[in-house]
C-alpha cells in the first residue's frame, strides 16, 4: 500500500466512522425534543422516558461524535499538510464557527440532561431546541467547507500565493446550498427511519407496547417527510453536478459519450478499458432532464474529459447506484406507511409493515456512506476541485499505513462499546419499559 493510499484510506475510514455519529447528533435531538414537548401537552408519562432515554442516546453519541471529529481534525494537518497551508486561511472560518456551534451544543445538552427537575420546563425543552438547533448548524459549517473544496470561490490567487481571502464568498460557494440541504435531510430521513425500525422490531415482540409504538408514532413521521422531501433536494444536487462539476457526473452515470436526449442507467458494470458500460437498464431521455431539466439537453460523457482528470468510475457509479437505490426504498416505504395510516386513521401496525420498516432501518446510513463515496472519490484526482491534486497535497511521512492499522482498531473498539452502551441504555432497559407501561395505563386509565 502506497502512502497516498494510506492516507486516503485513513481519512475514509475517519470519515466513514464519524459521519454516523453526526448524522445522529443533528437527527436525533429532533425526536427528543418532539418527545418532551409531546410529555408537557398530554402530561403521559411514555413520552417522558422517550424524551429521557433519547436523550441518553444523544449524549453517548455525541461524547463519542467529538473524539472521531477530533481525529479527523488532527489527521486534516497530519495528512494533508500542503492542502491546510493552502485552503486553511479559506475554510477556517467554517470551522470554526462548527467549534462554537460544537461547545454551544455541549452546554446545552448538559443542561438538558443535568436539568430534569432543575430548571422549568419551558427552559428544559429551549435547552433540547439549542442542542437540535446547534447541531445541524455544526453539520452545516463542516459541509460548508467540503462543499467549497468541490466548487472553490472566495480568494484570488497572485501566483501560487493567496493575495486576497474573502470567507463569507468561500461558506457560500454554490455547491453550499445543495450540499447543506441535502446532508441536513438526510440526517433527520436517516435518524427517523433507524429508531422507527429498532423499535418496529421490538414491537413485533409486543404489539401492544406503548412505549414502542409511541417511538413508532414519532420517528416514523419524521423519517417519512425528510425521506420524500430528499427527492427534490436530490434533484437540485443533480442538476448542480451537471453544471459545475461534470466529469464528477458522468462517472457517477458511469456515461461514456457526450450527447444528447441521455438516458438514466439503472445498474450496469462500467469497463474503464473498453469504455463503456455493461448489462444496464436504460431509461430513454431522464438523464438529460435530471441534469439540464431538458430530456433533450446535451450531457458531457467522460471520452471528452482527459484520462488523468477522469474520477474513479467504478466506485463512484456502484456507490451512486446503492445511494439512489436506499433513498427510493426509504421514499416508497414512507409513501405507504403514509397511505396505511391513512386508512387505519392510527399507526400502521401490520406484521408484515412493521417486518418492512425494521429490515429498511439501516439503509439511510448506507446511503449516507455511499453518498459521501460519490461525493469524495467524484470530486478524484482533485482535493480542491480543478486546482490542487490529491497527490500533491498528502504528507511526504512515510509508513503511514502503521497509524491508519492503529486507528482502525481503536474505531472498531469505539464501535463495540458504542453498540453496548446505546443497547444497555437506550433501547433493553427493563425498568424503563415496566416504568412507562404502568404509567401509561395509569394515565389512559384516570
Amino acid at each position: 500500500m502506497t502512502d497516498l493510499l494510506a492516507a486516503r484510506s485513513q481519512m475514509a475510514m475517519a470519515f466513514a466512522f464519524h459521519i454516523v455519529f453526526a448524522v445522529v447528533g443533528i437527527g436525533l435531538p429532533l425526536l427528543m425534543v418532539i418527545a418532551e414537548a409531546s410529555w408537557l401537552r398530554t402530561r403521559r408519562r411514555v413520552y417522558l422516558e422517550l424524551a429521557r432515554r433519547w436523550g441518553k442516546g444523544t449524549a453517548i453519541l455525541f461524547v463519542v461524535g467529538a473524539v472521531s471529529g477530533t481525529v479527523l481534525s488532527f489527521e486534516l494537518g497530519l495528512l494533508w499538510p500542503e492542502f491546510m497551508a493552502f485552503a486553511g486561511p479559506i475554510i477556517g472560518m467554517p470551522f470554526s464557527l462548527e467549534g462554537f456551534a460544537f461547545f454551544l451544543e455541549a452546554i446545552f445538552l448538559g443542561i438538558y440532561l443535568y436539568g430534569w427537575e432543575r430548571v422549568s420546563p419551558r427552559a428544559h425543552l429551549f435547552a433540547g431546541c439549542m442542542v437540535l438547533l446547534s447541531g445541524a448548524l455544526s453539520g452545516v459549517f463542516v459541509v460548508t467547507a467540503n462543499a467549497w473544496m468541490n466548487q472553490p470561490a472566495g480568494f484570488i490567487l497572485v501566483g501560487d500565493q493567496l493575495a486576497y481571502v474573502d470567507p463569507f464568498a468561500a461558506m457560500l460557494n454554490p455547491a453550499a446550498f445543495s450540499e447543506t440541504l441535502h446532508m441536513t435531510l438526510a440526517a433527520f430521513a436517516t435518524v427517523g427511519f433507524a429508531v422507527a425500525g429498532l423499535h418496529a422490531g421490538m414491537l413485533l415482540r409486543d404489539i401492544e407496547n406503548p412505549f414502542h409504538r409511541r417511538a413508532i408514532g414519532i420517528a416514523l413521521p419524521v423519517g417519512a417527510v425528510f425521506a420524500l422531501a430528499l427527492v427534490a433536494s436530490g434533484d437540485l444536487s443533480g442538476k448542480f453536478v451537471a453544471e459545475y462539476q461534470p466529469a464528477k457526473l458522468a462517472a457517477a452515470e458511469a456515461h461514456w459519450e457526450t450527447a444528447s436526449a441521455v438516458p438514466l442507467l439503472i445498474g450496469g458494470w462500467p469497463d474503464e478499458e473498453a469504455e463503456e458500460t455493461r448489462f444496464a437498464i436504460r431509461i430513454p431521455y431522464l438523464l438529460s432532464f435530471i441534469a439540464h431539466g431538458d430530456p433533450h439537453a446535451e450531457v458531457v460523457g467522460l471520452k471528452d474529459i482527459p484520462v488523468d482528470e477522469r474520477p474513479p468510475v467504478l466506485p463512484v457509479h456502484l456507490a451512486f447506484q446503492v445511494m439512489v437505490g436506499c433513498g427510493v426504498a426509504l421514499a416508497l416505504t414512507a409513501l405507504l406507511g403514509g397511505v396505511l395510516a391513512v386508512r387505519r386513521r392510527g399507526l400502521p401496525d401490520s406484521r408484515w409493515y412493521l417486518y418492512l420498516l425494521a429490515c429498511t432501518s439501516p439503509l439511510g446510513f448506507v446511503a449516507v456512506e455511499a453518498g459521501w463515496v460519490v461525493t469524495e472519490v467524484g470530486r478524484q484526482p482533485w482535493v480542491v476541485w480543478g486546482l490542487f491534486r490529491t497527490e500533491d497535497a498528502v504528507t511526504p511521512m512515510p509508513g503511514l499505513v502503521v497509524p491508519f492499522a492503529v486507528l482502525t482498531a481503536l474505531y472498531l473498539f469505539l464501535g463495540v462499546s458504542v453498540v453496548f452502551l446505546m443497547r444497555r441504555q437506550v433501547f433493553m432497559s427493563p425498568e424503563a419499559d415496566a416504568f412507562v407501561e404502568d404509567g401509561e395505563a395509569t394515565v389512559d386509565g384516570a
